[in-house]
């Protein structure tokens, strides 16, 4: 597998023991009832067929990042020795065994081998296997009775303060910019405990761009949590959100598609700020707008108390400050994007159009890049999970000059700094010696 893909699956490793890893105190039966549930639902692993898991399976993941001091890379999967030859069935079999469940939607496993053998969809040499079967239909939802089975949904509240965030973006008024109307994206956060913002900001866009610099800010102004809950839309879904929060023990969570129910805390959070900021609010520009919305926020909603824990959302955030996590110092460094490129010969790199000079050391190895976009001058080489500290852009005119002693030293050449250019026409005095 491939560093990123490695990465994927370590965040996903993640996402199912962090219940477990992220310092909350429960008892063994808690543990217990957890283990059950998490071995009982369906997920969906990366680059597997399978969607159960087993509780050994979790068991050695918690050992792997408990026993590592919680790297995310004793979580990444090892190769397998059988890689490269056939672990499953063929494409074809695979199409014709779908097929078939369609023709018997209701037929057990074994009914549907039997009817696969006895019409010739089976090629020579392959033998079905009851459990294979059973995932590979589990994994393309062939599986799937009483659809319509009404579902238990139940209110809850987290315990304490920062245990659980959720977070989602709300269509704001369209403001105006460089003379143009443009709309506005609210993107906030509100912790499920006590119903504090740990952050809200109007943008222009509502990528993963601007999700970041806000998550970063709430992260900043109010600690870490333990999870964060979000939509399935593709800012929630970016590798670099799974990869920042995996990095900080915070469990990412996403609801299931269409079934917004789980957020309700920061949907009817988003129906306060229409009706008691927006329909007074008549801002133009975004910095004002802003501006209205920090001042509404800290001034009037954390200071008033809510209907549901009769408290201020402040009071009741404040009251058990012993449970926060801070954000560590160097929170921006958790941030940076993550590329991978090859040194070439010339010890070059390339970057996002940009030419670097990488140590000599990594010529010619795969390195890993950390970076932010809006900074291209601080990027660091990592290699072998080391880091080469950060890389030189190239300077084309310096390079030129640069010479090597028979120690093979660098050594800079300063003649071309005498030059003054050439003259047609030798000076009078020497045409005068020559004659």
């Amino acid at each position: 597998m491939t560093e990123d893909e490695k990465i994927e699956v370590a965040v996903f490793r993640f996402s199912v023991i962090s219940d477990f890893v992220n310092g909350m105190q429960m008892s063994r039966e808690e543990k217990r009832r957890l283990l059950r549930d998490k071995c009982a639902r369906k997920w969906n692993i990366p680059f597997s067929a399978k969607t159960r898991i087993s509780k050994n399976t979790v068991r050695r993941w918690i050992r792997l990042y408990t026993n590592s001091n919680g790297k995310l890379e004793s979580l990444y999967p090892h190769d397998r020795a059988d890689r490269g030859k056939s672990r499953g069935m063929d494409e074809d079999t695979c199409l014709s065994l779908i097929r078939l469940r369609k023709e018997f939607p209701t037929a057990t496993i074994p009914y549907l081998t039997g009817k696969m053998k006895q019409r010739g969809m089976v090629p020579p040499g392959c033998t079905l296997n009851l459990s294979t079967v059973y995932r590979f239909l589990h994994h393309h939802n062939l599986m799937e009775q009483n659809k319509h089975k009404p579902v238990d949904r139940r209110k809850y509240e987290a315990e304490l303060p920062n245990d659980l965030w959720q977070s989602d973006v709300m269509h704001g008024p369209k403001v105006e910019v460089k003379g143009k109307m443009r709309k506005s994206y609210l993107i906030a956060f509100i912790d499920d405990h006590s119903r504090l913002v740990p952050y809200g900001e109007f943008y222009l866009s509502e990528a993963v761009g601007s999700y970041l610099d806000a998550f970063e800010k709430a992260l900043s102004k109010r600690g870490l949590p333990r999870k964060l809950y979000v939509d399935n839309g593709p800012a929630f879904r970016s590798k670099h959100l799974e990869q920042i929060t995996a990095s900080l023990n915070i469990a990412l969570i996403h609801s299931k598609p269409y079934q917004p129910q789980g957020r309700g805390k920061i949907e009817r959070f988003f129906r306060t700020v229409r009706s008691g900021f927006l329909t007074d609010c008549k801002s133009k520009s975004l910095d004002d707008l802003n501006e209205r919305f920090d001042n509404w926020l800290n001034g009037i909603y954390h200071q008033r108390k809510h209907s549901a824990t009769g408290q201020t959302p402040f009071k009741r955030f404040t009251s058990k400050m012993e449970c926060l996590r801070a954000a560590p110092e160097n929170l921006a460094l958790y941030f940076r994007k993550a590329a991978r490129r090859k040194v070439a010969k010339d010890r070059t790199i390339t970057l996002n159009g940009r030419l670097y000079e990488a140590p000599v050391p990594l010529i010619g190895k795969q390195v890993q890049l950390l970076y932010h976009e809006h900074d291209m001058r601080q990027v660091e080489a990592l290699w072998d999970q080391k880091s080469y500290g950060f890389l030189t852009p190239v300077d084309l005119h310096v390079n030129c000059r640069v010479k090597r002693d028979k120690n093979n030293n660098i050594q800079i050449d300063d003649e071309s700094t005498s030059y003054q250019g050439g003259k047609l026409w030798a000076s009078k005095r020497i045409y005068d010696d020559e004659r």
